[in-house]
């Protein structure tokens, strides 16, 4: 057996200089910023969010659907406003008790307790697969209805011969966020907080003033609020009045959509992430249930009606600000920044939507390289994925919030209610915890509020847009069965390869030491496996004799699912190593000298290409291969599903005068 090396990441003397980068290279870093390194120390203290900013990310979401949350529920009363003293109530209360039960949720999934790892420990892959296609479905509108909200409410003051310019205004925003959000998290957060807090401030006022300066006429309101449900009784009857009330409350489901976003996106907070969660959920869940409840009872005292062209909230300020000196200008500071936070809400389904999705690529329901991570540390195939996806919607529903909220309700509340069912079910399960009746109660309670709203929402708006939704998350779930079906498939093939490779016979005694002189194949590998294997002997069987040294070359790849923290990186460094250390004793058993060399990156082109440049120059008799898997049939969708990485190292390896072998592993139809 060779001695193996303490470290072989060195680089060998005489780097070549770093390549002045191009006008689209500096482009691309003013637009998005410069490239982080994984390695950084304290890089991910510094990426990591506190709990008020992780309120203003997150937190936004579900502060900002107050904007269209409770004018739906307010309309959906008709001329039976008197019954919005209960909905107001309701509302508050569904809010905390929601926003509970998701802190509960954090607690047993201290590394993101979304919708979709919930599902998928609690019930199974199958309900995991139904929550992260709903859910990705739901970001996507997320995305769509706080830009198409934002947009009625930035246009509700301006002239109407103004509101051909909304979808235009729109389609900007999304684009803009789009690339803004591939800078990265933390920096898109910090460029709206001036945003959040006018919005903060301005609805303090108004629900504030609203409300204190109609104490006197509280009584005025009660005794109103009375007579009417004793006419409501007389015409509706209570069977009647309980169904308008439900059905208003289900109507008002957009109000709670941004709950789940805390819990889904702790691996973005700083540590300790659990309290930083929860303590984010506690400032959303109290920000959430004042605003709401409070914008509902504003209406019901100062008697909001709907005007053409303008939202309930712009009525209202237009009522409170009308004898007020300066009240224009408040007006429209507050109707900005309303539009404007709608703007940060749609920071959720651009943080969150990428990491279910990528949470999803892990598990193999959908293409693998939505896993991966840009130079700006981003998963920036999901944030393009978001933002094209809401594209589609608003160019579909045409910007309409009616529209657009039914089909956003539908989803969060399948995933919601599963999340609720996945935690009943192992509270159910945990007999003799202290806490167990406690947290029955609470996810009992909570699935009961989520199924409501769900099964109300579709049985009274299928026809209004609902179909739509369950129709493309319906498709989505097909997709990423296929998907991982073949996955499955070609996953089973390499196992039976290595199966068969593991077993050859290997000599005992020790290779001699390399010789850089000497004619050297470079192999490169991603793990200990038939590919790899099966890479090394075929070099040998087509070239007999020739070459005297195997170098191995790897690079451990930052994805999603290890961009967790410093100890995950040095977890990937220790793994990586150890693979490589597999690939020695093989070589040692073939008896040929043998050594590595590995580096950890977002991308495993750049990071190889380096590597094997490096390598050149210390064997310059050196030939590179890759293993790469051919299908019988070549479709279009396997370039999509299984990276190109081998081509790609290859292609760049050839520019610099470079020979690189591709060596085929031939499967059958996956």
């Amino acid at each position: 057996m060779p001695t193996e090396p303490p470290s072989t990441r060195t680089p060998p003397p005489s780097p070549p200089p770093a390549a002045t980068p191009g006008i689209l290279s500096r482009l691309k870093h003013l637009l998005i910023g410069p490239p982080k390194s994984v390695e950084e120390a304290g890089l991910f203290h510094r990426l990591s969010l506190i709990p008020f900013l992780a309120w203003v990310g997150l937190g936004a979401d579900g502060l900002s659907s107050s904007a269209y949350g409770p004018e739906e529920a307010y309309r959906a009363l008709g001329e039976h406003t008197y019954l919005a003293l209960g909905l107001a109530a309701m509302m508050a209360l569904t809010v905390f008790l929601i926003s509970r039960a998701y802190s509960r949720i954090i607690e047993q999934f201290p590394f993101g307790g979304g919708g979709y790892v919930v599902a998928t420990k609690l019930l199974g892959p199958r309900a995991g697969l139904i929550s992260g296609a709903a859910l990705l479905v739901d970001y996507g509108l997320t995305i769509t209805v706080s830009i198409a909200a934002a947009g009625d409410a930035l246009f509700s003051f301006l002239p109407s011969g103004w509101l051909g310019a909304k979808l235009g205004v729109e389609v900007i925003l999304i684009l803009w966020l789009t690339v803004l959000n591939i800078r990265g998290a933390k920096e898109s957060v910090l460029t709206l907080l001036p945003i959040f807090l006018v919005f903060l401030i301005t609805h303090v006022i108004v629900i504030g003033y609203g409300i204190l300066g109609h104490v006197p006429e509280l009584p005025n309101t009660i005794a109103s609020a009375k007579a009417g449900y004793s006419q409501g009784l007389g015409t509706l009857g209570a069977g009647g009045l309980v169904l308008l009330f439900v059905h208003a409350y289900s109507l008002g489901g957009g109000t709670y959509t941004g709950i789940e976003a805390v819990s889904n996106g702790l691996p973005i907070m700083r540590e300790p992430r659990v309290p930083t969660a929860q303590r984010t959920m506690l400032y959303m869940a109290v920000s959430l249930a004042f605003t709401a409840s409070g914008l509902l009872l504003c209406y019901l005292l100062w008697h909001v009606a709907h005007e053409p062209g303008k939202t309930l909230n712009a009525v209202l300020v237009e009522r409170l600000t009308a004898d007020l000196p300066f009240g224009r200008v408040f007006l429209v500071l507050t109707l900005i920044s309303e539009g404007a936070l709608l703007v940060v809400a749609a920071q959720a389904g651009f943080l969150d939507g990428p990491r279910v999705l990528a949470n999803m690529a892990i598990d193999s329901w959908v293409p693998h390289r939505f896993s991966s991570l840009s130079d700006r540390l981003t998963t920036h195939y999901g944030i393009i994925l978001m933002g094209l996806a809401s594209l589609v919607a608003l160019f579909y529903t045409r910007g309409s919030v009616s529209h657009l909220v039914v089909m956003y309700s539908i989803n969060v509340f399948l995933t919601f209610s599963l999340s609720m069912m996945g935690m009943l079910r192992f509270w159910a399960g945990a007999r003799g915890r202290p806490d167990r009746k406690r947290r029955l109660a609470l996810f009992a309670a909570g699935l009961a509020l989520c199924a409501t709203i769900l099964v109300m929402t579709v049985l009274e708006k299928f026809l209004e847009g609902g179909w739509v939704t369950l129709l493309v998350t319906g498709l989505l779930v097909l997709a990423c069965t296929w998907i991982h079906r073949h996955y499955r498939k070609a996953s089973e093939t390499m196992a039976k390869l290595y199966a068969e490779l593991d077993q050859l016979p290997l000599r005992e005694d020790s290779p001699k030491p390399l010789d850089p002189k000497q004619p050297t194949a470079v192999v490169l590998v991603g793990a200990y496996n038939g590919l790899g294997i099966h890479t090394v002997l075929n070099i040998f069987r087509a070239f007999p004799g020739f070459y005297q040294n195997l170098i191995f070359v790897s690079v451990g790849v930052i994805d999603s699912g290890e961009f967790k923290g410093e100890q995950a990186v040095a977890d990937l460094n220790a793994r990586t190593e150890e693979m490589l250390r597999q690939y020695l004793r093989l070589a040692a058993g073939l008896g040929i000298p043998a050594t590595y060399r590995f580096a950890l990156g977002i991308d495993p082109v750049e990071e190889a290409e380096k590597l094997c440049l490096e390598i050149a120059r210390e064997f310059p008799r050196s030939t590179f291969f890759a293993g790469k898997m051919i299908f019988e049939r070549e479709r279009w969708y396997q370039r999509i599903l299984h990276n190109e990485t081998a081509l790609a190292i290859q292609k760049r390896l050839q520019w610099a005068g470079k020979t690189m072998v591709t060596m085929p592993v031939r499967l059958r139809e996956a």
